[in-house]
């Protein structure tokens, strides 16, 4: 699905998670302070001008300016696109940060583009950086998110350690079938065999897969999630980065559920 705008007209995307719908918005959007700077200032986009909103949840709104203030820009939606550019699988990628906290700003944004629904930053035994400043790291997302030109937002979690997170996603009674089918993965270094996502995804699958820090995962936690009904994950023959990692994955999923 693309966005449709008059020719030669620049796509420009703004984040308003807030935004509520009335009938035909009478009373007008007002996009927040940095928004708006950034919709005046920057842009430098006037009264008449058309703009696109996105609450994060799969609604794209078209508006057109009626104030252009760069503190206060207000603004009158014309169109409304439900589940705009939904996907039909779902993605989640708990990853442990990186030392350097630029290459995990870097997959971040990346992951964005290249479409993830969820992230956990998940501190392990060997992680290396286990405190992050989420507040910088949601801004990087959403930022990925406008230029990618995208209605929903990636979760952002806030960090949790290895132990919380197999409590949070313990083994399930498939018998039962209380719970959608979830496929949990580990991709690690470790002995035994393991399987690709090739082999593992079919179209439309939930998807969680667990990342480890430059040191691996120990054996350890290897065990545990093993005991947690995760599968082993093969990403290749070659020894990735944490980052890059990630990214393979946020790639071959988009590839395997591509229509």
């Amino acid at each position: 699905m693309k966005l449709e705008t008059r020719k030669n007209q620049s796509v420009n995307i703004f984040y308003t998670p807030n935004i509520v719908e009335s009938k035909e918005f009478a009373s007008g959007v007002v996009l927040g302070e940095e928004e708006s700077r950034h919709c005046v200032k920057v842009l430098r986009l006037q009264v008449g001008d058309t703009v696109h909103l996105a609450d994060g949840k799969g609604g794209l709104f078209a508006a057109r300016i009626t104030e252009a203030d760069q503190r206060r820009c207000v603004l009158k939606v014309t169109s409304v696109q439900q589940e705009f550019g939904k996907r039909s699988y779902r993605l989640h990628v708990a990853i442990a940060p990186t030392k350097n906290t630029d290459r995990f700003e870097w997959f971040l944004e990346k992951a964005t583009e290249a479409g993830i629904d969820e992230i956990t930053p998940l501190i392990c035994v060997r992680s290396e950086r286990r405190v992050l400043r989420t507040d910088r790291l949601f801004k990087r997302i959403t930022a990925a998110m406008k230029q990618s030109l995208q209605a929903y937002h990636p979760i952002l979690n806030e960090p949790q350690d290895f132990s919380s997170l197999m409590e949070r996603f313990p083994p399930t009674d498939e018998a039962a079938g209380s719970l959608p089918p979830l496929l949990k993965c580990i991709a690690h270094c470790g002995e035994g065999p393991r399987q690709s996502l090739k082999e593992l995804v079919r179209p439309g699958t939930e998807t969680l897969v667990l990342i480890g820090p430059e040191g691996d995962f120990t054996p350890s936690e290897i065990d545990e999630a093993g005991q947690n009904g995760f599968v082993p994950l093969d990403l290749g023959e070659r020894r990735l980065r944490t980052e890059t990692a990630g990214l393979a994955v946020c790639f071959e999923m988009a590839f395997l559920n591509r229509g």
